[in-house]
């Protein structure tokens, strides 16, 4: 599914975001930036240990944040590194538009014209999808109604679920 907004393609695709055509992919990463399971594992695998290396000397960053790192291996020249929320800790909606937002800046702060994003925090750390789909999705809309040079922002949705949670916000979205 494909919407425009301004000039910019926002899509939804549901598969492996490892396997993802786009300049930078985000990984749902934790404050410490270990590659451990889920989205984060997945890239681990299939990107190289240089991604953590390069991880390890960047050190953590904050909930809401988010760092750039090699791609590795990965079809993707980069990994966006955000910092999503876990249910329970206080400010969770907050903290989500951060790190879909600052991934956003980072992209843009690199020159890069395509980013794809899993659906941050609603594995392990429990965030519930459809709040996820409609915090992402509004944070990147108004982003993409900004100043921005990027082109194409993709959210690879792993499941049917995630991926209708996305279709439907998207649809409710106004263009």
């Amino acid at each position: 599914m494909k919407k425009m907004i301004e000039g910019h393609s926002l899509e939804l695709v549901q598969g492996d975001i490892t396997e993802i055509e786009a300049e930078a992919i985000v990984n749902a990463a934790n404050a410490a930036l270990k590659l451990g399971g889920g989205v984060a594992g997945a890239i681990a695998r299939k990107g190289g240990p240089g991604i953590q290396e390069e991880c390890d000397r960047i050190g953590g960053t904050f909930v809401g944040g988010a760092v750039i790192t090699t791609g590795g291996n990965l079809k993707a020249r980069h990994v966006i590194h955000a910092v999503g929320p876990r249910m329970g800790e206080g400010g969770e909606d907050e903290k989500l538009r951060n790190a879909t937002l600052n991934s956003l800046k980072v992209a843009d702060g690199h020159n890069l014209k395509s980013i794809a994003f899993p659906a941050i925090s609603t594995g392990i750390f429990g965030f519930p999808l459809d709040r996820c789909a409609r915090i992402m999705l509004a944070a990147t809309v108004a982003y993409l109604k900004g100043k921005t040079g990027l082109e194409t922002v993709t959210f690879c949705l792993f499941g049917e679920e995630s991926f209708q949670a996305f279709r439907r916000e998207l649809e409710s979205q106004p263009g």
